[in-house]
């Protein structure tokens, strides 16, 4: 089991970075600090991590409000977008007996493919891999992999369309 991040960093990080009255550039420099993988991104203020364990590709846009529950680990390709409040929850549990029915902790890893735009409040849960090129509506519940070039809306999100695939 892993040793929680000490005060100390949860302050550098969702509090000094994640402020207003730090530049795009400041920011991206305190997290890498911090050990949170940010290439050349623009993350708004107001974000927030709960571990380390991320790696943000080059031009990807992350919106205020975001919470990065990363405890299983999270990567984000390039050229994606992140809207308003999109949760990525990387910690799940088993389901436990009628006594306590959140059972074992699971910590699994979520992946996000190159291009792909996450809409406003919406909610991927651990283990879940987004294709290249996906699209999620805002306030989807994302519980399962998505294949590429796909349109997912609702909850449980489910593929709506087919988009037109990314240019070789």
């Amino acid at each position: 089991m892993r040793t929680p991040l000490s005060p100390r960093w949860h302050l550098l990080v969702n509090v000094i970075a994640g402020s207003r009255l730090a530049g795009a550039r400041t920011r991206a420099r305190l997290y890498r600090s911090a050990g949170i993988r940010v290439e050349r991104a623009n993350i708004r203020p107001g974000v927030e991590f709960h571990d380390a364990d991320v790696r943000i590709g080059r031009d990807t846009f992350v919106n205020s409000g975001c919470v990065f529950a990363a405890r299983g680990g999270i990567e984000i390709g390039e050229r994606c977008a992140l809207g308003h409040e999109v949760m990525l929850n990387t910690v799940g549990h088993e389901l436990g007996p009628a006594e306590e029915r959140a059972g074992e902790r699971l910590d699994r890893p979520i992946r996000i493919g190159d291009g792909a735009w996450i809409g406003t409040r919406a909610t991927v849960l651990d283990g879940v891999t987004i294709g290249p090129g996906c699209v999620v509506a805002a306030g989807a519940v994302v519980t399962r992999d998505c294949e590429p070039d796909g349109l997912y809306a609702g909850v449980p999100a489910a593929r709506k369309r087919d988009l037109p695939p990314r240019a070789p």
